[in-house]
C-alpha cells in the first residue's frame, strides 16, 4: 500500500465491498463501535468496524483489503 492511500470511512469501504459481490453476513455491537463482517461467495470475509465520520485506521484497512483479496486500487 502506497503512503498516499486515502483515509477511507465504513461507508466508502463498504460501498467497494458490495460493488464486488461481498455482502453482510453478520453485525456485533451497538450503533456506536459496531463491527459488521462481509463475506463473498467463495468464503473470503473481512470485518468492517463503523467509527462514524472516523476514517478507519490505517492498519485495519491493509487488514481488509487483503483479506477481500482485492486489488488496493479498488479502494482508492
Amino acid at each position: 500500500m502506497s503512503e498516499r492511500f486515502p483515509g477511507l470511512n465504513d461507508k466508502e469501504v463498504t460501498t467497494v465491498l458490495k460493488a464486488h459481490g461481498f455482502a453482510v453476513a453478520s453485525q456485533k455491537g451497538s450503533q456506536k463501535g459496531s463491527h459488521q463482517k462481509w463475506r463473498y461467495t467463495d468464503g473470503r470475509q473481512v470485518i468492517v468496524p463503523f467509527l462514524g465520520s472516523k476514517p478507519i485506521p490505517i492498519g485495519t484497512l491493509k487488514s481488509i483489503v487483503k483479506g477481500s483479496g482485492l486489488d488496493e486500487e479498488h479502494f482508492c
